[in-house]
């Protein structure tokens, strides 16, 4: 089993949603995001913390530093299922190859049509191919 598995195993295995997995090049510091409905405390990360140090151990996986934390307000958008979750929240997405001479766009997120992104922009509305997205992020609100 891959490390992102093994993390992602767990994580749900404790009831949470685990958005984002970062690893550093050399693989010295691991970085777990997680996520459940209600929000994410600090007890909660201790706790998915604790139980990832208990698994390395076992698995003896190498490793100098381990981050658990929440996605923050600016959550990355990673799955299509997240472009559903949040329909109707304000997005920024950018493309790898540009629509015109545009890669950003900011946009309220319409879900999803046919593997298509659907975002509307003050420009009009846009369906991007998941697959064309090279990152998304939600446009916090205060």
């Amino acid at each position: 089993m891959n490390l992102e598995a093994l993390v992602e195993q767990i994580v749900n295995g404790l009831g949470f949603e685990l958005v984002d997995f970062e690893l550093s090049p050399k693989g010295r510091l691991l970085r777990v995001f997680i996520d459940i409905g209600r929000g994410v405390t600090v007890d909660d990360c201790a706790t998915v913390s604790n139980q990832l140090t208990r698994a390395f151990e076992v698995d003896n996986i190498d490793y100098d530093r381990l981050e658990v934390s929440s996605p923050g307000l600016d959550r990355p958008l990673k799955k299509l299922a997240d472009y559903e979750r949040f329909a109707g929240q304000e997005a920024q997405v950018r493309l790898l190859l540009p629509v015109g001479n545009q890669r950003n766009f900011v946009g309220v997120l319409g879900g999803v049509k046919e593997g298509a992104v659907l975002l509307r922009t003050e420009k009009g509305e846009f369906a991007f191919p998941f697959d064309e997205i090279e990152k998304a992020r939600l446009v916090p609100k205060f």
